[in-house]
């Protein structure tokens, strides 16, 4: 993963395909602390981890953690989820997947049933939204 720098406004690449192919970044940082991290799914280093949806959901919120990790903030730094689902028999392991994950942040949060994704084995894909707040010194504190 790298950090660069456009102005004020901070972006985190992972070198994942889509990335490049299609023209964004995993993270954006905006100068008012705000942090939006694009769609995650199961894929890592390239490669779909097509597991339970249970598992498929704990995967992508990892992958953004991961990025955003490389802009100082964590977990608890999260204050809005986004659940995109393909079937509504997974809402239950979506669910407690999140809720293990945020049970003491508690962001606001919404679960979407989509008609699908990419590739057919996804059933989950999230994105995160994360607040600096009043931290002074950007991108040098710990998650």
């Amino acid at each position: 993963m790298t950090v660069s720098s456009s102005g004020s406004v901070r972006k985190v690449t992972t070198g994942a395909p889509w990335e490049e192919q299609f023209g964004y970044s995993r993270a954006v940082e905006l100068p008012n602390g705000l942090v939006l991290v694009s769609g995650c799914t199961s894929v890592v280093d390239g490669v779909i981890d097509a597991g339970t949806p249970y598992q498929q959901t704990v995967t992508a919120f990892g992958v953004a953690f991961g990025a955003l990790e490389q802009l100082g903030l964590g977990r608890e730094d999260v204050v809005r989820t986004r659940m995109y689902i393909t079937h509504a028999r997974d809402v239950d392991d979506v669910g407690r997947a999140h809720k293990e994950l945020f049970d003491d942040v508690r962001p606001a949060a919404s679960m979407i049933i989509v008609s699908g994704f990419v590739d057919p084995s996804l059933v989950v894909e999230i994105e995160v939204e994360a607040y600096r707040g009043d931290r002074a010194d950007r991108g040098d504190q710990e998650s």
